[in-house]
């Protein structure tokens, strides 16, 4: 099964969920998400498969989140539009297979779509 992972090369959970899945031999397709963000569809999508509420897809941790969604509703389309204009901002690793995704946190995670 061939794979895709949104991956930022300067974090290390992505950094290992890569070569978890590399050493798993892995068919990969690796986006940098931070040089070629997806689009809005491929976020909806990744929400999709993932079954999880929009915010999980952003970086709990950053600061830059409060105050970009301060005084707003944090509905799932503004936090989509959020990642638009912030990609640095999306949760990583993110891996997804077929109808399938996981956020590598831990990167171990990852390799649930292929058990």
């Amino acid at each position: 099964m061939k794979a895709r992972i949104y991956h930022n090369p300067s974090c290390s959970k992505s950094r290992a969920a890569l070569t978890l899945l590399e050493a798993r031999g892995v068919e990969l397709e690796v986006v940098d998400y931070l040089n070629d963000p997806p689009s809005k569809a491929a976020l909806a999508s990744l929400l999709d498969k993932l079954g999880v509420p929009a915010q999980a897809l952003v970086r709990a941790t950053d600061q830059e989140l409060t105050t970009l969604l301060a005084g707003g509703a944090r509905t799932a389309d503004r936090v989509l539009d959020l990642l638009l204009q912030q990609p640095s901002l999306l949760q990583r690793p993110i891996v997804e297979a077929g109808d399938r995704a996981r956020i590598g946190r831990p990167p171990e995670r990852v390799l649930e779509l292929f058990e």
